[in-house]
């Protein structure tokens, strides 16, 4: 063991250990959550510290043999980062070792990624684990930021990452959904309004219809990377850049521009930019309308699923597990559950992260890890649901185009077809027949000699510009 020493005394670490100090004490402070912080927001923070460090190195405040030692290191931790983000590794979580839900905010995960880039640079330059004299976690990893600056502007580069991902998510249900309405197009059946027959409409409309809502959401998810791109990088501690040079300001944001590929800028108030957090509001109110859409789409699968034989029955999920352990082959929706609680998720997030954001005071908001750990998490849920859905769900659905044709022609709802061909009191009057005889509305249309029942399909499909199935 080694021991380690702040200004509330001193703490024995593990010799291997990685971490320092500042980590030990916030593991020991805070209760385990079982939760870990976001991969992105790892990878996101040492880049942050890659560009910190270049920048000093330019301004001539940071000794080239540190920054060469600093730089290698961080390299390294990204890469070992990429690799569990790619899940070929967990190696990281060994180094980044303190709970999301933290108080401080977020001053725990920077000490823990200062005191593991400092000491993967001790080890580097052949130093011992907390040789601090030789490269410090704060006079030389930390120098010219604060927890302040760097954790949210990690936090919006992280963001930036996930819901590049998350449209991509959308695409891909957009996608399978138009398949199915082009699959589905010529599959008549009965139309509702507020569980009641209304008038016939075709599967694939259905299917056209939840599309284009996917497709708005991945539209205004593309478009919710604008709100992200200004960072308060450079403003330290409130915004004001106190203990960062002239030169440092000017220069930080670009250098991280290029690391990260990301088309980020400096927040033209970084002290607006240090203590109002609404834009995670904004821009998860926008994942959160994308979830409403998916959860929308799912009850309505599952309703049209429903029986199969004695529910609706217009649709064929594909059966994915067994759903009983006392009912034989019974078969759930379970794709559909899944996804429907990963929404729920996301609109209960939205109200935590609404109430935590607009409880921030004077220069800071002290609940920032709460607000980033509920955002990212989120955004990767539905990103994974939404790639979930589309490959085990909604690809696989096919239609009961009999029960569809049956469920149809046993309503009323195709009488609003033939209005104009045979005026409205005549219709009228045979659906009123159908009902007081309690015969399905095309038998009395058939006892009525006005047509058969394939000139009644033929003025259906008219109608919606269709060829029946």
């Amino acid at each position: 063991m080694r021991i380690e020493k702040d200004s509330l005394g001193e703490i024995q670490i593990p010799d291997d250990a990685v971490y320092g100090i500042n980590s030990q004490r916030s593991v020991d402070n805070f209760p385990k959550s079982g939760e870990r912080i976001n991969l992105y927001l790892i990878k996101a923070y040492f880049q942050v510290k890659m560009a910190c460090a270049e920048t000093n190195y330019k301004c001539g405040i940071l000794f080239k043999e540190k920054f060469d030692a600093i730089d290698e290191a961080i390299h390294s931790l990204i890469k070992e980062t990429d690799d569990c983000i790619n899940g070929s590794s967990e190696s990281i979580y060994n180094k980044i070792i303190v709970d999301p839900y933290q108080g401080g905010a977020g001053t725990s995960l920077n000490m823990n990624v200062n005191e593991v880039i400092a000491n993967t640079s001790l080890k580097i330059l052949g130093k011992s684990f907390g040789d601090y004299s030789t490269i410090h976690p704060l006079d030389d990893v930390n120098l010219s930021q604060s927890t302040n600056d760097t954790y949210p502007t990690a936090l919006r580069i992280a963001s930036i990452y996930l819901l590049r991902e998350l449209s991509d998510s959308f695409s891909q249900l957009q996608n399978v959904l138009q398949k199915k309405e082009e699959e589905f197009k010529n599959v008549l059946k009965l139309g509702r309004t507020q569980f009641q027959d209304a008038v016939p409409i075709t599967l694939g409309q259905e299917f056209g219809a939840y599309a284009q809502a996917i497709a708005r959401d991945r539209w205004r998810i593309y478009n919710a990377e604008e709100r992200l791109r200004s960072v308060n990088l450079g403003g330290t501690a409130v915004g004001n850049s106190v203990s960062a040079i002239k030169e440092y300001v000017l220069n930080v944001n670009n250098i991280l521009k290029k690391i990260t590929k990301l088309p980020i800028a400096k927040s033209e108030d970084l002290i607006d930019g240090t203590q109002n957090l609404d834009v995670f509001v904004e821009v998860h109110g926008i994942v959160k309308a994308g979830a409403t859409s998916i959860q929308k789409i799912c009850n309505d699968l599952r309703f049209l699923s429903s029986g199969p034989t004695g529910g609706i029955g217009e649709i064929n999920l594909p059966p994915k597990q067994s759903g009983s352990s006392i009912m034989p082959g019974k078969v759930n929706p379970v794709i559909l559950e899944n996804a429907i609680q990963v929404c729920e998720l996301v609109k209960g997030n939205d109200v935590m992260i609404s109430n935590l954001v607009s409880s921030g005071n004077l220069e800071l908001n002290a609940f920032s890890p709460m607000i980033a750990h509920l955002f990212l998490k989120s955004i990767s849920f539905l990103r994974d649901s939404n790639f979930n859905l589309a490959k085990n769900c909604i690809a696989g659905i096919t239609a009961n185009i009999e029960r569809c044709k049956l469920n149809l022609i046993n309503s009323s709802a195709i009488a609003a077809s033939l209005i104009t061909t045979f005026g409205y009191d005549t219709i009228q009057d045979l659906v009123k027949y159908s009902f007081e005889n309690k015969i399905p509305f095309v038998k009395a249309l058939m006892k009525s000699k006005l047509l058969d029942e394939n000139e009644l399909f033929n003025i259906i499909s008219k109608d919606l510009g269709i060829d029946i199935e």
